[in-house]
């Protein structure tokens, strides 16, 4: 049976590569797996008292459908977590829970996009955005960042994308794949354009705390009339990647969305809840304590000079310095290759490092290459050895 054009135009390069790495490994060949940013496949692990809150709903009986929009006490901590980093003006009926931010994305798309609508997101980007935009028949136009500013976004080139058919502004920030961490100023500059357009925000905040110079600043902290929908979950500043489960909330002065969440009720509804003994944990997360968060910062920060410093030592290869996350994007600026893909293949079966392959990221990404920093400095050293020994090999 055939099927639909919709499923089959999905891609997902993040994963794309894995299969002929498995091949590899199945020959006996020791992978060094540099591809997905899972801090709980490295030495990172969600918080003893999220832990032990969930597994207390389990066996205190948590484990039944809950209210579609999720339960009450957690958009009540979501909303004092909120209010306490960003100083927005929201309340529990602004937060919508969702199983991690990619369903969020789901319902922002499935609500505002039909078929022929445009979405602008940042280039490069998270590959559900070009997909989910798609998925539901909308067209993603990237946006140019700058690479020689540590990937900041062109708002010039921004207000140029900008069409009649324009639904949204995209902003990842701290940003996935590059790492960069968006200026206040720049914010700014995005919050004007977007009112002059009468256009909402979204706004995807899951690395907020995860910065090493600087601090990050949420659009829903700045804005007076523009709607902003901002994103996020458990999954990376409380590394509990496996429990799938996020939140939106809607800042929205003027009440403009007030259509598109009443469609995105609609669509939380359909699929029943979010997991309910992982909302009970997420209750001890964001009210409990953040100590644990400064460790693991400072081994990030450790492993981010290391690999920052290797990269640009390698012949053939520059990357900037990201602020926050834990990816770096390295442009490879030497070589014979066709396409960054074919780059990253060659590097892994000659090099046996898995990296994922910048134009995966969509416009912006050509002959760059995503490599995650998560892994001990051990383990990345081994794997800039084998880079820089394969590079010196290819261009002689």
């Amino acid at each position: 049976m055939r099927p639909s054009n919709r499923a089959m135009g999905i891609e997902y390069a993040i994963r794309d590569v894995v299969l002929p790495a498995r091949e590899l490994e199945k020959q006996g060949i020791k992978i060094i797996k540099l591809n997905i940013g899972d801090p709980v496949k490295f030495d990172f692990q969600p918080p003893q008292h999220m832990k032990k809150a969930y597994c207390e709903a389990i066996m205190e009986g948590h484990n039944y459908y809950g209210d579609s929009e999720g339960d009450k006490e957690l958009r009540e901590a979501i909303v004092e977590r909120e209010k306490k980093k960003n100083a927005v003006d929201i309340t529990p009926e602004d937060v919508q829970v969702t199983a991690a931010v990619t369903e969020a994305l789901q319902f922002i798309f499935g609500a505002l996009i039909d078929g022929g609508e445009e979405i602008l997101i940042p280039g490069p980007s998270y590959p559900p955005y070009v997909g989910l935009v798609k998925f539901y028949g909308g067209v993603p136009k990237a946006y140019k960042t700058i690479e020689e500013e540590g990937w900041q976004p062109d708002v010039d080139d921004m207000r140029r994308k900008i069409t009649d058919k324009t639904k949204a502004i995209a902003v990842i920030n701290p940003n996935n794949p590059t790492g960069a961490l968006y200026e206040k100023k720049t914010l700014q500059e995005i919050i004007d354009l977007a009112g002059e357009y009468d256009l909402p925000i979204i706004s995807d905040e899951i690395y907020d705390l995860m910065t090493y110079e600087g601090k990050h600043v949420s659009p829903g902290s700045l804005t007076k009339d523009v709607p902003v929908i901002v994103m996020n979950g458990l999954s990376k500043v409380y590394f509990a990647t496996g429990w799938r489960l996020g939140y939106m909330y809607f800042v929205d002065p003027e009440n403009k969305l007030a259509e598109v969440r009443e469609a995105i009720g609609k669509l939380a509804r359909i699929r029943l809840c979010p997991n309910t003994p992982a909302q009970k944990a997420a209750i001890a997360g964001l009210r409990g304590p953040m100590d644990y968060l400064e460790e693991y910062m400072a081994k990030l920060k450790e492993r981010r000079d290391y690999i920052y410093k290797r990269l640009n030592e390698i012949p053939g290869i520059s990357t900037q310095k990201p602020q926050g996350a834990f990816y770096i994007f390295p442009k490879v600026e030497e070589g014979s290759w066709k396409s960054d893909k074919e780059f990253v293949l060659d590097v892994l079966h000659n090099a046996h490092v898995l990296f994922v392959h910048g134009s995966g990221f969509g416009e912006g990404g050509e002959m760059h290459f995503r490599s995650i920093f998560l892994a001990p400095v051990p383990v990345l050293e081994e794997a800039m050895d084998n880079l820089e020994k394969f590079m010196k090999e290819r261009l002689g």
